[in-house]
């Protein structure tokens, strides 16, 4: 997601140095310094993701590990004019993850948890950082499962697959991401709290939860997901 407009022409080592420094300091006073990356060798494997033909290592690395920092890093980078890329696991195959050679790429890999899970309603409350394969592995004793099956399904994150709108082998007969997805928390550029969908079946107004689904981050950073389960077919 950017934060500001791309520029045509590739900054000087001496730009690039001083706007370095100036990113690092102002995210050094809102997140801790382990949450910082810009060495060369610590932004390598952050230059690309599945799509290796495309590459541009990012300013900054930032690991947020909570919602509060992810707020301010946002906060931080749009009072300076700093274009944020959102990162997953770096698995998607159309350079949604690719960096921007002055911006901040944000990894939300940190946020790992499943919240809940809840069989009479059917949904779980994940994570952007939960691996999609997670969620069917903690949903099966109850004898649930979610459907949205992609090829990396075993390190792709949720998040990602919302950036992306992913599907896989099952999405013929349930859909794809946007079909199993029921609400997304997160982040506008400016860092102000959003909420699009709704845990029931149906919400009230414009469908904005379709539009932000396979949005590669442009409209919102995701945080949260509420995801429809569906029961495993009988044997």
């Amino acid at each position: 997601m950017n934060t500001a407009s791309s520029t045509t022409a590739a900054p000087t080592p001496a730009e690039r140095a001083a706007r370095q420094t100036e990113v690092v300091q102002a995210l050094g006073r809102v997140v801790p310094a382990h949450a910082l990356l810009w060495h060369s060798e610590d932004t390598t494997p952050y230059e690309c993701d599945g799509l290796t033909a495309y590459r541009q290592r990012p300013l900054v690395v930032c690991l947020p590990e909570t919602y509060d920092e992810v707020q301010a890093v946002l906060q931080v980078c749009h009072q300076l004019q700093v274009p944020v890329v959102a990162r997953g696991a770096g698995t998607g195959l159309s350079g949604g993850a690719m960096p921007h050679a002055l911006g901040v790429t944000m990894s939300l890999a940190k946020f790992n948890r499943i919240l809940d899970i809840n069989p009479e309603s059917r949904t779980a409350v994940v994570q952007c950082g939960v691996r999609n394969l997670a969620i069917s592995e903690a949903a099966a004793p109850y004898n649930l499962y979610y459907a949205p099956d992609p090829s990396s399904q075993i390190a792709c994150t949720i998040g990602g697959n919302v950036a992306e709108n992913s599907g896989g082998v099952h999405c013929l007969k349930y859909g794809l991401t946007v079909h199993n997805v029921l609400k997304v928390k997160g982040f506008t550029v400016e860092g102000e709290p959003v909420e699009f969908g709704s845990a029931a079946l149906d919400a009230p107004g414009y469908d904005l939860l379709a539009a932000v689904i396979g949005s590669e981050g442009m409209l919102a950073v995701t945080t949260e997901v509420t995801v429809r389960l569906i029961p495993k077919p009988q044997l």
